[in-house]
Parts: structure tokens; sequence; C-alpha cells
């Protein structure tokens, strides 16, 4: 098993520029059907992007290059963007697309850009970190709530 674990890190950092590290109270893995699951108290660090939740299930292709990552329940994260801009934010949901550098943030998301102090909030965000183009929607009859901090009129 941590020999498993040994390989599908080392295999994950290929895809990143930097290392992929993820820590767990649990692992399990299916190598057979391209999967692992980490729970309890999960942490990813790529870089300058940190995750953090009490479950990620990372998916590898056929080369066991990862091509898709799911976060769920109480997720926080930081996020670094091509353009340089700085992301954090929650969600309960967070799903990742590397190949694409595509963050979906699904419940109760809030988004808050750190050298612009803009803010999204909403049901469902989408950020594309290479682009640095964001969608979001709101749910449930609730709207998006989008937050820009204006200069003050006394600044003259």
């Amino acid at each position: 098993m941590k020999f498993f674990m040994i390989m599908i890190l080392t295999l994950t950092t290929t895809l990143f520029s930097q290392n992929l590290k993820i820590t767990s109270d649990k692992f399990s893995g299916d190598q057979k059907n391209g999967i692992s699951i980490f729970t309890g108290n999960v942490n990813m660090v790529n870089g300058n992007d940190k995750l953090n939740a009490a479950k990620v299930t990372v998916y590898t292709d056929d080369k066991n290059q990862p091509t898709k990552m799911i976060a769920k329940s109480n997720v926080t994260f930081r996020i670094k963007a091509e353009n340089g801009a700085q992301y954090v934010g929650k969600a309960q949901k967070v799903v990742y697309f590397p190949n694409k550098k595509e963050y979906q943030f699904f419940n109760s998301v809030h988004l808050k850009q750190l050298d612009t102090e803009k803010e999204i909030i909403g049901e469902r965000v989408k950020l594309n970190a290479i682009k640095g183009t964001a969608y979001a929607e709101g749910g449930n009859k609730e709207p998006v709530i989008m937050i820009f901090n204006l200069p003050s009129e006394d600044k003259e």
C-alpha cells in the first residue's frame, strides 16, 4: 500500500511543474481503475496552490496522470493564477481539472481575489487559472453576489 501511494504521488508530480504533495489521515487506492482516495484532514499543496478538505479523490488516466481531483466537505483553498492573481475561498465541493488548470466550486462558494479585493458568492463558480476567467451562478432563488472594493471619496 505504501509503495502504491508513493508511486501515485510520484506520477502525479510529472504533470505539474512543481511537486504535488497530499497528506491525509487515511489513503486507499485502486490502481486498476485509476482512483486514489484520501480522507481525514486532507491537505494538498502544489506550488503556491493549497487546498484542505475532509476527502479528496484523485482520478488518473491509463498513464497514471491525474485527470480530475474532487475535494469534498468544508473545502478551503488558496490559488495563484498564471497572471499572478491570488484567490482564497471556501466551498463544500471543488472539482479540479489539472490539464486545463480549471477549478469548479459548488455549494456555499465564497471566492475572494486578494489583489483586487473582489469577492464572488454563489452556488456554482468556475475559475480558469490559466485564462484568468470566472463564471458564477446562484441557486435556489439566491443571486450571485459580486463585491468590489471601490476607492473612498476622500482620496484625492
